[in-house]
């Protein structure tokens, strides 16, 4: 057992990049809105477009890196894009110590960042194939989406007290740093990454699309991709409304309100540490469509949510549930997205994926706010509720066999 779940030093340092990182972001979480809030006094407006450029152009910018990166060695292209979102937002406190910081600049770093993003975690995935056997891909994705929610229990309540304590411009500074020492993380290991395979400039412009094409041909992919691009909006989307519903609607204090999403988020430990297990019992497919289905089942509670101690009680059930749900489901997807992608062909899928699932947030997000400025904040919740539920039936019947996508 202990040699099954040993997936070596170079794994431990891109694990340990991505924990430092992953713990920053969750440090800096909300920081980068209470700068345009408290500092540039910036508008309900210009506080959702921030949001939602740093994730529709940010994605727009991307799609070229898929191909890009797809000829490139991956470990080199995440140093590069953590340096790079180093750069973007240690922007934020020198323009603000220097006296010039301004809206404008906010959206360009959001921009940047979404884009890095986007390619980092792309090259992280074709990276993580050269790391690890197909058979210990499944421990190593649980690995790192426990992280994430880790990070999430952590951060944010750590993030809240620093932003109280030194003020958000110098905890965007401390999430900056956090990617600086991820550069450091990767550059620290010694592993000798598979060459690329060579092809000319001009194939990699016709390949912009390749991605796209690769996942809509595979009858298994094209399916859970369909899925889970619609779920991912749907959830996010609610986010905000569920903001507005608690905090300007029913009173909550905001300490609870971080209480409420922070503490949940322990589900995601629990899921990705039994992904494996569960994996093993069930198989892949009863995994994708049990929990795919179960993790749609949870969002409709939160349009019950009332003042009070029972209110706070609605919120941190449904979102345990859920959470636990996706964390289960994200760690068995994501091991099989990489199993039934060819080596070269990673960083196309993975790029044409995390853009099309930002494109989908930013775009579903905008219509779900202006519906809910229309109807109310519980008959929107309530309506992606509903809709979420219909989602189970984009998931695929079975899972096709064989390992790699057609040509």
């Amino acid at each position: 057992m202990r040699k099954s779940t040993n997936l070596g030093r170079p794994f431990a340092w891109l694990w340990a990049a991505y924990a430092v990182s992953a713990y920053g972001t969750g440090l800096g979480f909300g920081a980068f809105t209470v700068v345009a809030v408290d500092v540039l006094h910036a508008g309900p407006a210009q506080v959702s477009a921030l949001s939602a450029a740093g994730l529709a152009i940010g994605a727009l910018l991307a799609v070229p890196l898929g191909p890009w990166m797809e000829w490139r060695a991956k470990r080199p292209v995440m140093i590069a894009m953590d340096l790079v979102r180093f750069a973007a937002l240690a922007s934020v406190p020198l323009a603000h110590w220097l006296g010039v910081l301004s809206f404008a600049q906010l959206l360009v770093v959001a921009v940047i960042a979404g884009a890095a993003k986007i390619a980092f975690m792309a090259a992280a995935g074709a990276y993580l194939k050269t790391l690890v056997p197909a058979d210990r891909l499944l421990v190593a994705t649980s690995r790192f989406e426990s992280t994430t929610w880790s990070a999430t229990v952590v951060g944010p309540p750590l993030g809240g007290a620093a932003i109280g304590v030194l003020g958000p411009v110098v905890t965007v500074l401390a999430d900056a740093v956090s990617y600086l020492l991820s550069a450091l993380g990767l550059a620290a290991i010694r592993h000798r990454e598979p060459p690329p395979r060579g092809t000319t400039a001009t194939r990699r412009w016709r390949d912009l699309a390749e991605g796209w094409r690769l996942i809509l041909a595979h009858p298994t992919l094209r399916r859970l991709f369909a899925n889970t691009i619609a779920v991912n909006a749907l959830i996010m989307a609610g986010e905000p409304i569920v903001s507005v519903l608690m905090l300007a609607h029913l009173g909550f204090p905001a300490w609870q309100y971080g209480l409420a999403f922070a503490v949940p988020c322990l589900g995601g430990l629990i899921g990705s540490r039994l992904a494996r297990r569960i994996a093993a019992r069930l198989g892949e497919h009863r995994v994708l469509r049990v929990f795919g289905t179960l993790r749609v089942v949870w969002p409709l509670g939160l349009a019950a949510v009332q003042p009070g101690p029972a209110g706070l009680v609605i919120v941190m059930g449904t979102q345990f549930g859920l959470i636990v749900c996706l964390s289960v489901y994200n760690s068995v997807l994501a091991a099989h997205r990489l199993n039934h992608v060819e080596t070269g062909r990673h960083a196309r899928v993975l790029t044409a994926w995390s853009i099309s699932s930002s494109a989908a947030i930013a775009v579903v997000t905008v219509l779900w706010g202006l519906l809910a400025q229309a109807v109310g904040p519980r008959a929107a919740l309530a309506l992606a509720g509903v809709v979420l539920l219909a989602t189970p039936v984009l998931l695929p019947g079975r899972l096709t066999k064989g390992r790699y996508l057609p040509a």
